[in-house]
């Protein structure tokens, strides 16, 4: 009876021995895929989506990074601001640009696959320094620079040259008569022949006032200009 007792004893003392290894190792693989599942069950994947816009305005702002830290992935926004990333839920996303103030969204725990927002960004102005920048090292030299400088110029030297009274004066003495000025001397000649018509002509040579007119106009030296020529406008308008 003590041997078969013994017997069975080192028997199943050889199976543990022999499947105790195999037990072991199932048993742990067990527990770590039942805490595996029981963590998939808890944080649920979804797709995060959403518009990206400025202040008050409906247009959506492009080039805005859409980055989940702890997964090691993101995306940018579209020309439209749409963006959509994978993501778990209880990710913090981190959305930032340039120019804009950044912020940060916790994905709800909802229990769905979809999880969309409108995200308002906020615009982050920097004043900076004025900055001066100087083609000379110092005052001084910007200076000397200023006293040694050429301001001659040959176009203003002709402007004046041209611009002077009594080249003015000559100018407009031997400018010929334009076609308006024609045409008021001959209307001028014809209204004195028509008030003249039904008058015996005068001598000039009894007139004092031309004799008058004709001393001064010695004194004047004005036989000393040249006389004004008609274009062929007033032969036009005759």
């Amino acid at each position: 009876m003590s041997q078969n007792i013994n017997y069975t004893t080192n028997f199943i003392q050889k199976i543990i021995l022999k499947y105790g290894i195999a037990f072991l190792f199932i048993l742990i693989s067990t527990s770590y895929f039942s805490t595996f599942s029981f963590g998939q069950g808890e944080n649920q994947m979804v797709r995060f989506s959403g518009l990206v816009v400025e202040g008050d305005s409906s247009y959506g702002v492009s080039g805005v990074h859409i980055y989940i830290p702890r997964a090691g992935r993101g995306g940018v926004t579209n020309a439209l601001g749409y963006f959509t990333i994978p993501a778990m839920e209880g990710d913090t996303v981190m959305v930032s640009a340039v120019g804009y103030k950044s912020s940060q969204i916790v994905i709800p725990k909802r229990g769905e696959s979809l999880y969309s927002v409108l995200i308002d960004l906020k615009e982050d102005v920097k004043m900076l320094n004025e900055v001066v920048i100087l083609p000379y090292a110092n005052a001084a030299e910007f200076k000397d620079m200023v006293l040694a400088m050429d301001t001659s110029d040959p176009l203003i030297d002709q402007m004046k040259e041209n611009l002077n009274n009594e080249k003015l004066n000559q100018m407009a003495a031997n400018m010929p008569m334009n076609a308006n000025s024609n045409y008021r001397y001959l209307m001028q000649q014809n209204l004195n022949a028509r008030n003249n018509k039904f008058f015996a002509p005068s001598i000039p040579l009894l007139n004092p006032f031309a004799w008058s007119k004709f001393i001064k106009s010695i004194r004047d030296k004005d036989y000393k200009k040249p006389l004004r020529t008609t274009t062929g406008g007033s032969s036009g308008g005759n």
